[in-house]
């Protein structure tokens, strides 16, 4: 058979359902090879888009999502996308076009070398050379993306190569099993947690994935250890669990901080430092840290780990959890969780203070109280990156690991909308909700048309302020409530929906917004529902938080 029939039937074994993208004439034969498999091809309308709905699928379901495109200029417009779910650690699988092998070596028509641009936003990269390689390397490029911690892997396939004879058989993908913790770093991490006075648990991006929340929740409710939850991390410790004390990652100090700066040890788990520089809340410095996690802790002068117990984050908290028995035996829990309950309580009457505003346009707490309260716990919420990302990290939480997915490793404007289709294809019974400001929004718009052409009802919510908001809110803490000129004009969101096929609501008062949600969810495809936001609220907040005093 051609390479490029060969190539389908190992996305068939390594059990590829969709694959997103917008081709090419470079890869006009493994299109064709497509068409005679049951692979759904979704045709995307931005190659950018094609990257983050693999991106979302990819993040929510451990298998990875698969992109396509043609070479030059499509596999440019990837690299937003695949950067994002590289630094993000989403299973990522890309497919390139590339001309003939018999004129990549000179100048020629939309030649680059794209394998070398994509190199240091992948795990892996690599041009299929011959045909008789592409059981190995597709095998390869699956077993590394979704391998821990995941990200980006990339085939180029050139035209002639696609076309050439191969006799061979895909390689039947096996389980990866990885190996357990170290007895003694297992044994250190229990010493440490059976000698703190106030420990805490820190639980980033690796506590959401596979089986480390339900570890995870071992742990806390076995020692009575609180939790915090960073961004990324939503839901590993349910919100309406005593043990959790909610989120952090804002830059400014939170009321979480309180129990960080108070705490003598610190358990990180699945905590990637580029979800929250360890320098926000370890400022003091002097406390034991304990890294879980699948990888050895990054070098950074104010997370100077003292255990790495590095496994199957799963695994390891399995491990630590049977160490505890074994030390502690009936004495358990080590903590009483009640002494940190005014510090929750606090938070949450921080986090409800406005769910009952009636002002319009509306406030972020109110909007995201409502969405909190009208979603289901499995339902799921994307964010996009702005001023709306701060407000949603901070203020809606979870009850389910990974039902809220946020871009904060590369933070990529344009990521909610098409991370939402994918979210959709992932878990077509489950809602979507993707959350984007209206700046945002209007970078993968075009893709509002195929998600009309696939009946997908991903609801889309835009703030609207007319302005990069995040970037307003930025300058003007840092230049004393200056800002440069970031103003500019929407269109009419409800015109804009409705010329693509789509349904469109904006609001005129607060009270609307539950109905409107309620009537969104129930079309055929995508709904917009446009929320004027007041974004007076940010530097509101920026100074409240400001002034918060902790002692220790």
């Amino acid at each position: 058979m051609k390479a490029s029939d060969m190539f389908v039937r190992c996305l068939e074994a390594e059990g590829v359902e969709h694959i997103f993208g917008v081709p090419g004439e470079e890869n006009a034969d493994f299109m064709m090879s497509l068409e005679n498999s049951d692979i759904e091809f979704v045709l995307c309308r931005h190659e950018q888009a094609a990257a983050f709905m693999a991106d979302g699928y990819g993040r929510l379901t451990g298998k990875a999502g698969v992109c396509l495109s043609t070479l030059g200029p499509g596999v440019t417009n990837l690299v937003t996308g695949l950067a994002d779910a590289n630094m993000d650690r989403a299973p990522v699988v890309a497919i390139i076009g590339q001309g003939s092998t018999r004129r990549l070596h000179k100048e020629s028509h939309q030649n680059m070398d794209s394998i070398e641009m994509l190199r240091p936003i992948s795990k892996w990269a690599f041009s299929v050379y011959r045909g008789e390689t592409v059981p190995e390397m597709v095998r390869k490029a699956f077993k590394l993306s979704e391998q821990e911690k995941p990200g980006v892997t990339v085939l180029e396939l050139p035209e002639d190569v696609a076309k050439q004879d191969v006799n061979d058989q895909p390689i039947t993908p096996h389980k990866t099993r990885r190996a357990a913790a170290d007895h003694k770093a297992v044994a250190a991490a229990v010493d440490a947690i059976v000698g703190a006075k106030n420990p805490v648990i820190l639980s980033g991006n690796g506590a959401v994935r596979k089986r480390a929340a339900q570890q995870l929740r071992r742990l806390a409710r076995k020692t009575g250890i609180p939790a915090i939850n960073t961004f990324m991390g939503k839901g590993a410790i349910p919100a309406a669990d005593d043990h959790c004390l909610f989120t952090i990652g804002l830059q400014q100090r939170d009321h979480p901080n309180a129990a960080l700066d108070a705490a003598d040890v610190v358990i990180a788990v699945g905590y990637d430092l580029v979800e929250y520089a360890p320098s926000h809340w370890n400022q003091r410095g002097g406390k034991t840290i304990i890294h879980i996690d699948f990888e050895p802790a990054e070098v950074d002068a104010d997370y100077d780990v003292d255990v790495e117990v590095v496994a199957d984050v799963a695994d390891a908290l399995w491990q630590i959890n049977e160490g505890i028995n074994e030390r502690c035996g009936g004495d358990l829990p080590l903590f009483d969780i009640a002494e940190r309950q005014a510090l929750r309580q606090t938070i949450i009457e921080d986090l409800t203070f406005h769910k009952d505003d009636p002002s319009f346009p509306m406030k972020p707490q109110k909007i995201l109280n409502d969405v909190r309260g009208f979603l289901d716990a499995d339902d799921i919420l994307l964010s996009d990156v702005g001023a709306h990302k701060m407000w949603v990290s901070r203020y809606y939480q979870c009850d389910e690991a990974n039902t809220c997915l946020i871009s904060n490793g590369f933070c990529s404007m344009g990521f909610a909308f098409p991370a939402g289709m994918g979210a959709k294809y992932a878990f077509p019974d489950q809602r979507v909700l993707s959350i984007c400001g209206d700046a945002a929004f209007l970078m993968n718009v075009q893709d509002l048309e195929t998600a009309v052409r696939k009946k997908l009802n991903v609801v889309v919510m835009i703030w609207l302020d007319g302005e990069y908001g995040l970037i307003k809110w930025k300058q003007q803490n840092q230049f004393d409530g200056r800002h440069s000129d970031l103003a500019f004009n929407n269109p009419d969101f409800d015109m804009l929906a409705n010329s693509f096929g789509a349904w469109g609501r904006t609001l005129t008062a607060h009270d609307q917004l539950i109905p409107t949600l309620e009537e969104a969810f129930q079309q055929e495809g995508p709904a917009l529902v446009a929320v004027p936001v007041d974004y007076a609220e940010n530097r509101k907040l920026t100074k409240r938080l400001g002034d918060l005093q902790f002692s220790i």
